[in-house]
């Protein structure tokens, strides 16, 4: 493949056989070498081939600043992350969390500790994304022999959930706090322990993600379904359509957002669900 840029020392951009562009990395895979000068398979480490023109320019700037061991770090826990959750990941996240781990390396070096304040509520609404973290840990201790702390895990963990659900990093923060304030009025209403390993807590929790997804970009859902299977819901569930209305005020008052009898009636059934398999205190 013939170069087309020479970023730095170890990364250079090229166009494949049917013109698209791709970023290879290697170390030393651009040494003596410039613009139009063919490129060794043998000196290829990895490969990108970034869907997006913006984040294929925006991870070319990134790549151009950050060392190759860093970079090799991270996509081996994208690369660990997509095989572990069997998902197509946003391209972004070759920015997000690469960037985000770089700076965590750093920080610790320099004896600064960040704490993530939403660490426990990530480690249950995030079970999967959170054990990647860890092992993305795992994975940094091996290649730099330093320990990053679990809060670390948390934030790693909300960069993948971003990328799952194409958000923006800062959201998936206040994505986080909705689900936790929602969980909170559920658990003291009904004066119950969940259980998380449960898989009716599993689905509570996927819906309320979409849910506070829909809340903090002011989507809703449109009221298809009739009042008359609303009211039918109601009858069946009366605690948890009363937890429900709960919910809505609180989300109402804090937020502004006026959920939609179609939005009351999936969280009704959700959380019936939910309070029937988990006892009580």
């Amino acid at each position: 493949m013939v170069i087309c840029k020479v970023l730095n020392n170890n990364v250079v951009v090229v166009e494949d056989a049917q013109g698209r562009e791709q970023i290879l990395m290697g170390c030393g895979i651009a040494f003596g070498k410039r613009t139009g000068d063919f490129v060794a398979k043998k000196d290829i480490e990895k490969v990108f081939a970034l869907t997006s023109a913006d984040v294929s320019g925006k991870f070319q700037e990134l790549i151009s600043e950050i060392p190759l061991e860093s970079m090799e770090v991270s996509a081996e826990i994208i690369s660990y992350a997509k095989t572990r959750l069997g998902k197509k990941l946003n391209d972004s996240i070759y920015i997000s969390l690469t960037d985000h781990l770089h700076t965590a390396i750093e920080r610790y070096k320099a004896g600064i500790a960040v704490k993530n304040v939403l660490l426990w509520d990530i480690r249950r609404f995030f079970a999967d994304e959170y054990q990647i973290g860890m092992r993305a840990l795992d994975i940094v201790e091996e290649c730099f022999d330093i320990r990053l702390p679990n809060d670390e895990a948390g934030f790693l963990a909300l960069h993948i959930v971003n990328a799952e659900m194409d958000e923006v990093t800062e959201n998936m923060y206040e994505i986080t706090s909705v689900m936790q304030e929602i969980t909170s009025i559920v658990k003291y209403y009904f004066k119950i322990e969940f259980d998380e390993e449960s898989v009716y807590f599993y689905r509570f929790v996927t819906h309320l993600k979409f849910f506070a997804q829909r809340l903090i970009n002011l989507n809703n859902y449109a009221d298809e379904n009739d009042d008359n299977l609303l009211e039918t819901i109601r009858g069946k569930y009366p605690d948890a359509y009363q937890c429900v209305m709960r919910i809505g005020h609180y989300i109402q008052e804090k937020y502004q957002y006026a959920i939609s009898n179609e939005e009351k009636l999936y969280l009704t059934i959700h959380i019936a669900r939910v309070v029937a398999k988990n006892p009580t205190h």
